[in-house]
């Protein structure tokens, strides 16, 4: 047994104790009992409302080394009430590969997230998932790919992938599509390991592949990279081509979403992002500030 599997064991066993003496009988709608030492739930207690063997809980809880299925930490996890965070460390704990949630992909963006991506205009900015929908944007990000605010028209999530691969290329926004997209499928694949299987990614993907062919072609393919810093141009109808280094920033609670800033690559894209947002002023200025009363 290695070094990091022996640290490992007592770990699991001591957060094991901590969460079961933490929920008390009430909490999963049994009675408190008599003449009740333990805090919280009895081991076999937890055992019961889990569906596994006392013997196999009570070793599990003593770190001996025995294998667990992610089926049973989740009722295991379950049972204690674990939240997200403290389920992931259960499974980090246990040596066993840990899968999000389905719904953990990310779906909305809180104020401090969009306050963030909107306080950095006129620098491009977006927050994408690990499977390119784009939960939220700043109004550069707008100007440059002539879209509303995410939700604005009550319609699903626009997905970036989707819109550059069934654009035509005449007015598709990105330059270089021949290197960016197979870049941009190669980073989808890379999150795609940890979602096999899972109905939203596999209807996800055969739609796409259905849409374009481009795409069947290079998923085929397999290629894997990581997401990570590019140099990107894209063009605008009213002040053309620009150049731009992209950056993502992961955020907090938000597990497989990231923010995406894009900054000018030299100044002659610096003076155009800045046109752009004197032309978005100039067609929809702000609304005049209220009076209020003394």
């Amino acid at each position: 047994m290695g070094t990091r599997t022996q640290r490992r064991r007592p770990e699991l066993a001591a957060f094991l104790r901590s969460r079961r003496a933490r929920v008390t009988p009430a909490d999963v709608g049994m009675p408190p009992g008599l003449r009740r030492r333990t805090p919280g739930l009895r081991r076999e207690e937890v055992a019961q409302l889990s569906g596994v063997g006392v013997t196999w809980y009570t070793w599990l809880e003593q770190g001996r080394p025995i294998n667990a299925s992610p089926q049973v930490l989740d009722a295991v996890a379950r049972t204690l009430r674990l939240d997200p965070p403290e389920r992931e460390h259960l499974y980090r704990l246990a040596e066993v590969p840990f899968q999000p949630d389905r719904e953990g992909l990310g779906r909305r963006v809180g104020r401090e997230v969009q306050g963030i991506i909107d306080a950095v205009d006129p620098l491009l900015a977006v927050v994408y998932n690990a499977r390119y929908d784009i939960l939220a944007t700043n109004a550069a990000y707008r100007d440059l790919f002539l879209m509303p605010p995410v939700g604005a028209a009550g319609a699903g999530l626009p997905n970036a992938l989707w819109t550059l691969f069934t654009l035509p290329e005449g007015i598709c926004p990105l330059v270089h599509r021949e290197v960016e997209l197979p870049r941009m499928v190669a980073t989808l694949r890379s999150s795609y390991g940890r979602h096999v299987g899972e109905p939203a990614w596999e209807d996800y993907i055969r739609g796409l592949s259905a849409a374009s062919a481009w795409f069947a072609e290079l998923w085929a393919s397999c290629e894997v990279v990581p997401p990570g810093p590019r140099v990107k141009t894209f063009r605008h109808t009213a002040v053309g081509e620009m150049r731009m280094t992209s950056q993502s920033l992961s955020i907090d609670g938000m597990p497989e979403c990231r923010i995406v800033v894009y900054s000018p690559e030299d100044e002659d894209a610096r003076a155009k992002i800045t046109m752009l947002r004197e032309r978005r002023e100039r067609l929809f200025p702000p609304a005049a500030q209220e009076v209020v009363p003394h």
